[in-house]
């Protein structure tokens, strides 16, 4: 069994578990620069730098300027 390590869901094959890495929304990431949302997948090649994907964006940096979308919260009034 192969589990996601964001919502714990798991796949019978491993194949199955990169297609859903992709779509899974607990996995998603915030550029706050640009307002830029997109997988983990796309914004780290090494899994420590992280980088917005947008080419017109600098935004970097896990906890930076680049956010997991669990992390965000809600402003109220």
């Amino acid at each position: 069994m192969y589990t996601c390590r964001d919502c714990s869901q798991s796949f019978s094959t491993e194949l199955a578990l990169e297609l859903h890495r992709d779509k899974c929304e607990k996995g998603q990431l915030f550029c706050e620069s640009c307002g830029g949302r997109f997988s983990e997948r796309v914004a780290t090649r090494d899994g420590w730098h992280y980088r917005c994907p947008d080419e017109d964006c600098d935004g970097e940096g896990l906890g930076e300027d680049i956010v997991r979308i669990e992390d965000i919260k809600a402003a109220t009034q």
